[in-house]
């Protein structure tokens, strides 16, 4: 937990995840320009599609046209950069809120570590297993989250969050039901463009609170 007198020092900490974040981006390009290619109905089509492949195509060991994946390493340390980098921003995260609940920030530090921790074993052979834990501990996060949010009447993150769980929620009854399932590889960018914008959000909220301590 950040001590109270010393929010001056952990201004510069909190900017960590905006650096982590440019590099999953620039990381993430490089992947899918090395993608060989392939997507579920087609395989043999050439390279990454954004209309058409997922982010977890990326980490497979192979592409899906069969053959070996060069993309793979390069998503692995893409996904470990931004699971490490989230974990520094759910850790200061209770200096956003004025730390107004200790047992409530020390919640929602463990519940938003554990659920970044988690989803870094995403690229195992359990990744269903490991996407329902990781949206266990996460939505715990994002609970307390926007309970600081109300609280501290920061409104429209508040609302803006509200539509990012709202993209996540047609992310899992697609992926659930296999309902539209051809929209569901653009739908689960937009959700992860739209929830990294928050973070960033929250991010420089956090810092100009701090740099007005």
């Amino acid at each position: 937990m950040p001590a109270r007198n010393d929010t001056a020092s952990a201004a510069g900490f909190i900017l960590i995840p905006l650096v982590g974040i440019a590099l999953f981006l620039l990381l993430f390009f490089w992947a899918t320009y090395l993608y060989p290619g392939g997507w579920q109905a087609d395989k043999q089509a050439v390279g990454f599609s954004w209309m058409h492949n997922y982010w977890c195509n990326l980490l497979n060991e192979r592409a899906m046209n069969g053959e070996q994946n060069p993309a793979r390493p390069v998503a692995l340390a893409a996904m470990l950069i931004l699971c490490g980098s989230l974990s520094v921003f759910w850790y200061y995260l209770p200096l956003l809120f004025l730390h107004t609940n200790q047992r409530a920030d020390l919640l929602l530090q463990i519940t938003g570590i554990c659920s970044m921790f988690s989803a870094a074993f995403i690229v195992t052979a359990y990744h269903d297993i490991v996407i329902m834990i990781a949206s266990l501990f996460g939505f715990f996060a994002l609970a307390g989250t926007f309970v600081g949010l109300y609280r501290c009447r920061l409104v429209n993150l508040f609302w803006f969050g509200c539509s990012c769980l709202l993209l996540m929620a047609v992310n899992n009854y697609i992926y659930y039901t296999k309902d539209l399932l051809y929209y569901l590889p653009v739908i689960q960018k937009v959700t992860f463009v739209a929830v990294l914008f928050r973070i960033v959000w929250m991010i420089k909220a956090m810092y100009a609170r701090q740099q007005a301590n």
